[in-house]
């Protein structure tokens, strides 16, 4: 009256490996939608933002990360000096160049 009927275990429950993968699965699926959801879009901004550095010329318009807009005037391997005026130059690191502007966009240097 109050005991229960026992029941056979199927061969993969008993190992328990059909439960195990089960369990796991959501996690293993929230690491592949992380990985193309932020972790590729993020890779593939960091190349584009290394070439875009590595191809900094002379005569290029740049936006800096401070919001400073100049013309390159010079550009070393780890610094880049930027013309915000006539006669005004600033020196920053390459890695403060955010942005290469068209050219053409900055009329009054």
């Amino acid at each position: 009256m109050f005991i229960s009927n026992a029941y056979a275990q199927s061969p993969l429950d008993a190992m328990g490996l059909s439960s195990n993968l089960t369990s796991f699965l959501p996690i293993i699926l929230m690491f592949v939608v992380l990985y193309f959801l932020m972790i590729r879009p993020q890779m593939k901004r960091q190349k584009e933002q290394k070439s875009m550095m590595d191809a900094l010329a002379k005569g290029d318009e740049v936006v800096t990360a401070g919001g400073v807009l100049g013309k390159v005037s010079r550009v070393t391997d780890a610094y880049v000096t930027i013309e915000v005026a006539a006669g005004t130059e600033i020196t920053v690191q390459k890695v403060a160049v955010t942005t290469l502007l068209p050219k053409g966009t900055l009329k009054a240097l």
